[in-house]
């Protein structure tokens, strides 16, 4: 196999099996389709051709996998966070943390009642 990436049979081998990956994701979301959809909610059933265009209506829509628990989640949301973060003084760094494990960690005790009227004070500034 490392032969084939080494060598010029790459730009044949590789588009070849780029659309041989195409064409059966399309056919799976076709036959997902076509078995669930028509019986659940009597819509009618569609194409290979048209289950190509959805996937990659879906694949716009929803990300090309840029996201996740692992990697930060959605690629938008990074950028804004750090800015956000970046500028917050030490003493509000500690007790935003001290908020977050109490609110979602449930590592400590909370006062729900002060945290509901902290967050009032803040919307209302």
């Amino acid at each position: 196999m490392k032969r084939i990436f080494k060598s010029r049979m790459r730009f044949v081998v590789i588009p070849i099996l780029a659309i041989a990956f195409l064409f059966l994701v399309s056919y799976l979301v076709m036959v997902l389709w076509n078995y669930t959809l028509p019986g659940l909610l009597g819509v009618s059933t569609i194409t290979l051709w048209q289950s190509t265009a959805l996937f990659f209506l879906c694949k716009i829509l929803f990300g090309f996998g840029k996201g996740g628990p692992k990697r930060g989640g959605p690629p938008w949301a990074g950028k804004y966070r750090d800015a956000r973060f970046r500028d917050l003084s030490e003493t509000e760094r500690e007790k935003m943390k001290a908020r977050m494990r109490a609110r979602w960690c449930g590592w400590e005790d909370a006062d729900p009642v002060r945290d509901r009227e902290e967050d009032t004070q803040n919307h209302e500034k």
